[in-house]
Formats: C-alpha cells, sequence, structure tokens
C-alpha cells in the first residue's frame, strides 16, 4: 500500500463509517481526509488524485451518485476507486450506484472485517487494473494502450504525443532523485492541466520515468503542444539554484562520463497521428511515437514534430522502419 496516498471520506458528521475508515488508513498507512461537501470532493480528486474515495449515502443519495457519475466520465478522475456504503434496504440506490460506475457498493453492516476486505479488494483491483504511477498517479502502460486502442477502434482522428524531458539525468545527478521526483511531478501537473483545460477528450499517462503519453483530438493537438511547452520553458529554471539558473547551465558530465555544460532541461515531445497513416494496432502506433520522441531529442531546445509521412502499414507485425529525418517540426 502507498503510505503516502490518501483515503477521502464523504458522509454524515459522527458516521460511524467515517471512524472505519480512519481506523483503516491508520492500520494500513494511509491518510485519512474526511470531506464535508462533494463540492470539496471534486476539488481533492482534481488536486490529488486519492487512493480511494468513501461515499456514505446515509444522509444524501442523489448528490453522491451525481458526483461520481461525473466522475467516472472524465478520463483523469475516473480512474479513483469509489466506494459507495448503502443504508440497509435501500436497493434502488445500490443499483443507482453501479449504474453511476461506483467501484464498489457495500450496505452499512457491523461486520467491520467484511468492509476492510471489501475496500482491501477495491484498492487492489485499482492497483492491478490501473497500474497508476506512485509519483504522479497517472494512468500507466495498460490505461495508455486502452486510450489509442479505443480511439484506434472509434475511427476519430487522433494525435499521440510522446514528451520526455532532455538532460533529466545529468539533473537527477547533480540535485538527487528528491528534486528529479518534483520536477517529474510538475511535469505531470503541467500535462494533466493543460490537456485537461483544452481537449474535453484528451488523455495523460505516465509510461515511467521521464516519459509521459498524451493523446488528443486532432484539433487539439497545437493548442495543447504550444501551452505545454511555454509553460514548461516558464517553470523548470526554478528547478535549478540562482547560480545555475542564471548562468543557463552547469558543468557535469554526460552519459559517456565526459564533463560537459548541461543546459537547462528542455521538454521533447514526438507526434503521431492517423491523419495520414491507417494504423491497424496500437504497437504501430506505438513504435511510431517513440520514433519521433527520439527524433524531436536530436533537436535543440523545447519543441514537438509531428510526424507527417504516408507510411504503409501492412500489418500489426511490421510497421514501417522509414527514418523521420525532414518530418516538419511544430511547437517552438
Amino acid at each position: 500500500m502507498r503510505s503516502a496516498s490518501i483515503i477521502a471520506f464523504h458522509g454524515p458528521e459522527g458516521s460511524a463509517i467515517g471512524s472505519w475508515v480512519d481506523g483503516f488508513t491508520r492500520t494500513h498507512g494511509f491518510r485519512y481526509s474526511r470531506v464535508d461537501t462533494l463540492d470539496g470532493v471534486r476539488a481533492l480528486i482534481n488536486r490529488t488524485l486519492p487512493a480511494c474515495v468513501v461515499l456514505d449515502l446515509a444522509s444524501e443519495a442523489t448528490g453522491p451518485i451525481d458526483l461520481c457519475r461525473e466522475l467516472k466520465r472524465d478520463t483523469f478522475t475516473g480512474i479513483v476507486p469509489i466506494l459507495m456504503m448503502v443504508p440497509p434496504g435501500e436497493t434502488e440506490s445500490a443499483a443507482e450506484a453501479l449504474r453511476a460506475g461506483a467501484d464498489e457498493v457495500i450496505r452499512h453492516s457491523p461486520d467491520r472485517e467484511e468492509l476492510e476486505l471489501r475496500l482491501e479488494l477495491v484498492l487492489r483491483r485499482a492497483e492491478r487494473d490501473v497500474a497508476v504511477h506512485p509519483t504522479t498517479r497517472l494512468p500507466g502502460t495498460v490505461m495508455i494502450e486502452r486510450d489509442i486502442g479505443e480511439r484506434l477502434a472509434s475511427g476519430a482522428t487522433f494525435a499521440v504525443c510522446y514528451a520526455d524531458l532532455d538532460h533529466f539525468k545529468e539533473f537527477n545527478d547533480r540535485y538527487g532523485y528528491g528534486s528529479g521526483d518534483s520536477v517529474i511531478l510538475l511535469l505531470s501537473k503541467i500535462l494533466r492541466d493543460i490537456v485537461r483545460a483544452h481537449s474535453d477528450a484528451g488523455f495523460v499517462g505516465h509510461i515511467g520515468g521521464d516519459d509521459f503519453i498524451f493523446n488528443v483530438p486532432i484539433h487539439d493537438l497545437e493548442r495543447c503542444c504550444d501551452d505545454i511547452i511555454q509553460l514548461f520553458d516558464e517553470l523548470i529554471p526554478y528547478q535549478y539554484t540562482p547560480e545555475d539558473r542564471k548562468a543557463g547551465y552547469f558543468m557535469g558530465k554526460d552519459r559517456r562520463g565526459q564533463v560537459h555544460r548541461i543546459p537547462l532541461m528542455s521538454l521533447s515531445i514526438g507526434v503521431v497521428t492517423n491523419q495520414m497513416i491507417s494504423f491497424l494496432h496500437t504497437a504501430q502506433v506505438s513504435e511510431l511515437a517513440a520514433e519521433m520522441k527520439s527524433y524531436a531529442k536530436s533537436l535543440p531546445g523545447s519543441k514537438y514534430v509531428v510526424d507527417r509521412r504516408q507510411l504503409p502499414i501492412t500489418s500489426p507485425e511490421s510497421p514501417d522502419p522509414a527514418s523521420p529525418e525532414g518530418v516538419p517540426a511544430g511547437g517552438n
């Protein structure tokens, strides 16, 4: 279990369920957060992506169920497990909660052992099915592939954007892994906030390390990439000491152990779209996105590059390996 994660509870003041959730968090190494209002629950999820939210329908049913439906429809908040506590005999409320997308519905019971086992099951199921990254709480590779697959099946035109930090290893070596994690978290928030602001159908996932994927409809691509790069370049200098920030570099070793001037971190984004390529499988999309990311990293500064080739993809097993050299670049 993740010791820093929050389990949030919303329900009546003095609820026995709230006391039980509080006790559960203490025993299992989570942090407990009692939230008085549904707006507060919404704000908490948008801010921190808690490990689980427990909603007690003892005093109100419609509001929590509506909130659950809203959160589960959102690609960013839908990964948060929601457990609904239903008073005995409330058959319709239980069914409605399930229709709204609740991950588990439990009836009020004095059997605390059963309640605890059910909550543990919800948490473990979330870890298995969503596999979120422990630092960023963004969906991992399973959900990334699922999102790309759903976009392919829909027939809509979309862009898959592979974002990666330049000179992150050297920064990590100089400032330590704690500062490196802070940069990873900063980038995740930039991606999440901007994609969410510009694209209702956007998705952001974390492959691992400093590698991220965000998928958006093609008409949202330019705004998202432009604003991501602009905000990143504004904020990243403040992750350095005043001396390094003023100089614009520091002396450090590259991956071969040679000492060089290491510039401040920049962001490279490789973009693949299905505008001119008929992909047959998600693996083809992933491979070309990785290729475009590598090409973007060969160019200086923060930038995004869009693959505009017309590639003849004939089977899922053999995507075309054509070089991306000469691909028109977008961004900065």
